[in-house]
C-alpha cells in the first residue's frame, strides 16, 4: 500500500535538497572566481536557488492541498 502523501513529502524534500546543492555550489563557485564572469554567475545560481528553496515547495504543497 502506498500513500502519495509520503511521495510528495519526498518530492518536496528532494526539490529543498536540491536547491541547498545548487546554493552551495553557487557559494563555492564564488568564492573561487577571479573575475567578474563568475562572480555574476556564482550570484545568480544562488539567488535562483534561494528563490526555487523559498516558492517551489509551497507552490506544490498548495497545488496538493486536499479539498475542504
Amino acid at each position: 500500500m502506498s500513500d502519495p502523501a509520503r511521495a510528495r513529502w519526498a518530492a518536496i524534500v528532494g526539490i529543498r535538497l536540491a536547491a541547498t546543492a545548487g546554493a552551495l555550489l553557487g557559494v563555492v563557485l564564488l568564492g573561487r572566481a577571479q573575475t567578474l564572469g563568475p562572480r555574476v554567475l556564482g550570484v545568480a545560481i544562488v539567488l535562483s536557488a534561494l528563490w526555487m528553496m523559498a516558492t517551489v515547495p509551497r507552490a506544490l504543497a498548495r497545488r496538493w492541498r486536499s479539498p475542504k
